[in-house]
């Protein structure tokens, strides 16, 4: 499995941006309350990054080889970084969209802000935390490929 590249992270963000933009706007042109995420979505952010680096821990001590690991659950475990790195990309776009509505308003709501302006900065630490758990996630080169990589470079 191929680490994640930043171009789909990117297009993801910025899909995210555009839907979240564009409801709260077409929200807000009915009459209706906009979409402002709870504090708690933050918190669970923050919690999920962090149990994502504590379960690819064991996998990068093994790839170091400190020790053996199953294989099925270091492929688990990639798999769990890289969709995660993947929903925090949309989540990033999502919450950062939602801010920049909030922030263009005449009366900016201070509570619903800060709380967006969470959501933001944790759904960048669990991309950060994903991507990071994809690296832990990385084998070594083989013995064999640094000296092709070597006489290639020759």
């Amino acid at each position: 499995m191929s680490r994640s590249k930043p171009l789909p992270l990117v297009l993801l963000a910025l899909a995210g941006f555009a839907v979240a933009y564009g409801v709260d706007l077409a929200l807000a042109m009915r009459g209706q309350p906009v979409l402002v995420p709870p504090a708690s979505l933050a918190a669970g952010l923050v919690l999920i990054a962090a149990t994502l680096v504590a379960l690819a821990w064991p996998v990068r001590r093994a790839a170091k080889g400190e020790k053996r690991i199953d294989p099925f659950y270091a492929t688990r475990v990639v798999v769990l970084a890289k969709a995660s790195a993947l929903a925090a990309a949309l989540l990033t776009g999502g919450a950062a969209g939602i801010l920049v509505y909030l922030l263009t308003r005449a009366v900016v709501p201070i509570g619903s802000t800060l709380t967006a302006a969470g959501t933001l900065v944790a759904a960048v630490m669990l991309l950060v935390a994903a991507l990071v758990a994809e690296h832990f996630c990385t084998l070594p080169p083989d013995d064999d490929e640094k000296e092709e990589a070597a006489a290639a470079a020759s």
